[in-house]
């Protein structure tokens, strides 16, 4: 037996030198995308079946956290890929010299707007919009204008745009409605502000304990209510002027060293296999609609007949003065 007991610990002590052969992919996302009900599990399992290697989550908390985190690494970062910067983010990203072309066909996106970044690649994307229960609002607003005009409306629950990518979102919504006029808009807003939270899941969880008539998420919430809870009285109110975009995006990074590993990543990112994960696993539009359609969960997402989107270019440049003329509006 002396041979087999040679021949079985031989095979031992080579497959944690056979793990430690395969290339690994570093990639940096946020927390949910990881967490237990997002997808993060599942494209780390479908993108290892067919790579032949071991793709590590680093996970951070948000967009913001992601970009600050790359930016403070620089040279030394370990980071291939970064999955998860938003389009108000990206003209920032690309400045700082963080990241390569992605080398993918862009011509099949399915968003609602023209791509032609060859940087950075979207993922996912939604339309922001306020939600609110059915049952307890009988006739919500039509319209951004109507929301901020009547005195007499629901109580809201927002998010701080400088911590947050929908509260900054809904800062640039509320610019692209109002123009110069969105400070006054924003004072006359604010008796009806319950309170703006550092995230999303912070206000999304007050707004579900009644503490807000309304909360600013995004038009697929509802699908998540219907298709996870089976309740359907969670609705995305349409708004007559248009609803800003959100656009998730990814980037390959120029301090990688496995470049073709991240390239592959990025071309299966736009592949049914990752694209079919994305509205129940992040609740969002597929970035490239997959060859099955839409879950049926997302057969009352409302659809926007106008998208509204400021460049993000004059977002890195306003930013900072939108944000002093937010906080002087609604501290007053």
């Amino acid at each position: 037996m002396s041979w087999l007991s040679g021949a079985l610990a031989a095979l031992l002590l080579a497959a944690p030198a056979l793990a430690q052969d395969r290339p690994a992919l570093s990639v940096y996302t946020y927390s949910s995308f990881t967490g237990k009900y997002g997808p993060g599990a599942r494209v780390k399992a479908a993108f290892e079946a067919q790579c032949g290697c071991t793709l590590h989550w680093v996970a951070s908390d948000d967009a913001g956290s992601l970009l600050a985190r790359l930016k403070l690494e620089g040279e030394t970062s370990k980071a291939d890929l970064v999955l998860g910067l938003d389009m108000n983010l990206a003209a920032e990203a690309k400045a700082a010299g963080l990241f390569q072309p992605h080398g993918q066909d862009a011509s099949k996106l399915t968003l609602p707007v023209a791509w032609t970044d060859d940087t950075l690649l979207p993922f996912d994307w939604g339309h922001l919009a306020f939600v609110y229960d059915s049952t307890k609002l009988a006739a919500p607003p039509q319209s951004l204008k109507q929301l901020v005009d009547d005195a007499t409306g629901p109580k809201l629950v927002l998010q701080d745009p400088r911590t947050s990518a929908p509260g900054l979102g809904f800062l640039l919504w509320m610019r692209s409605v109002y123009g110069d006029g969105a400070d006054a808009a924003w004072t006359k807003l604010k008796p009806r502000i319950v309170t703006f939270t550092k995230g999303w899941s912070e206000a999304y969880g007050l707004f579900l304990k009644d503490e807000a008539d309304m909360v600013l998420s995004y038009a697929t919430s509802p699908a998540y209510h219907r298709g996870v809870e089976q309740k359907t009285q969670y609705k995305a109110a349409p708004f007559a002027e248009g609803h800003y975009l959100h656009v998730e995006l990814a980037g390959m990074t120029r301090t990688t060293k496995q470049p073709e590993l991240a390239r592959r990543f990025l071309a299966f990112m736009l592949s049914d296999a990752f694209q079919s994960l994305i509205p129940e696993g992040n609740w969002m539009m597929p970035a490239k609609l997959p060859a099955g359609g839409l879950p049926a969960s997302f057969a009352e997402v409302i659809k926007p007949e106008k998208t509204l989107l400021v460049a993000p270019e004059t977002v890195r440049s306003q930013r900072r003065g939108l944000i002093d003329a937010w906080l002087a509006a609604t501290t007053r």
